[in-house]
């Protein structure tokens, strides 16, 4: 990953959301246009100290976003996500989809969320639907659900869909915000569909950042080499329960069968080996049982497939 890891000038965070391959600026006070390579790239010359000077002021101010900066895929600044998982009544999941389907997913549309991914699990015993939504901020959140709910058309169908019993029986939601160092989500189509795996870890306490580090410097690039689909890496939102020890990411596979073929040769690949040895050097950094992981097929209305 491109970073300013090495001899970094003071007031210059280590975790920039500028900091990746083909981020540009604009230089102060001119329509010149660098990309963070060149950047990089002129604070070894020292005919460019003036060069240097003005990218590092301004990726400092982009700093100051920290980790609430990430693009949709058409090109939106989206700066919350929010997980939200739906627990169906018995008998209940297929009308769930069914109101998604014709009604739900458009209103959220309308009323100016972005619509990432829908998601049933492999295993549903419990009957589940998972779903990400994006927006700009909290505030728009609210906004944006206000104005749905008090939508007519939503009013409407959901008396329909409810004639014979409601739905659900609970709703289990969580905001997010992308890392710094997070790739930038691309929400697409692809055929066939892949498989997705929603993956959360549980840090020791003060060990976020040292997991941290190594996904951004080792882990996301042995996954992208072991043919794992990188899509969104993300931290809770910091009022959200666990902020200081949450990590959760999305990864895509080809089927079940290249997952396990790929976390195989990823976990006995020597890179990874050396590099999760030096990271626990001062401890492990997750808890005993510190990771989950859930397998989710999508749905028919989902745009990410």
């Amino acid at each position: 990953m491109v970073g300013f890891d090495t001899a970094r000038p003071a007031g210059l965070p280590a975790e920039n959301p500028a900091n990746r391959k083909g981020a540009a600026i604009f230089l102060p006070g001119t329509d010149v246009s660098v990309s963070v390579d060149e950047c990089e790239a002129s604070r070894y010359r020292p005919d460019m100290n003036r060069f240097w000077t003005s990218c590092l002021a301004v990726f400092a101010l982009l700093a100051t976003v920290g980790e609430r900066a990430s693009f949709a895929a058409d090109g939106e600044k989206t700066q919350v996500f929010e997980l939200r998982t739906y627990y169906a009544n018995p008998g209940k999941l297929e009308p769930l989809l069914k109101r998604f389907r014709e009604h739900t997913v458009a209103l959220f549309e309308k009323h100016g969320m972005t619509n990432v991914g829908y998601w049933v699990p492999v295993s549903n015993e419990e009957q589940i639907l998972v779903y990400l939504l994006g927006y700009p901020d909290r505030e728009a959140r609210d906004t944006s659900w206000k104005a749905f709910k008090d939508d007519p058309e939503w009013k409407a169908a959901y008396a329909e869909s409810t004639r014979n019993g409601k739905l659900i029986r609970k709703v289990d939601s969580v905001f997010l915000v992308p890392t710094a160092w997070s790739p930038e989500l691309e929400i697409e189509t692809r055929q066939p569909e892949r498989l997705f795996e929603l993956r959360r870890y549980t840090t020791n306490e003060g060990k976020l950042p040292d997991l941290d580090a190594r996904f951004r410097d080792h882990t996301i690039d042995l996954f992208g080499k072991h043919g794992m689909t990188n899509l969104i890496y993300l931290h809770l939102a910091p009022d959200q329960e666990g902020a200081a020890n949450t990590l959760v990411y999305l990864l895509a596979h080809k089927d079940a069968r290249a997952r396990d073929t790929s976390f195989e040769s990823f976990r006995i690949d020597p890179d990874w080996q050396k590099a999760r040895t030096k990271s626990e050097a001062d401890g492990p950094l997750l808890i005993k049982g510190g990771v989950q992981s859930l397998l989710l097929k999508p749905t028919d209305f989902s745009p990410m497939k």
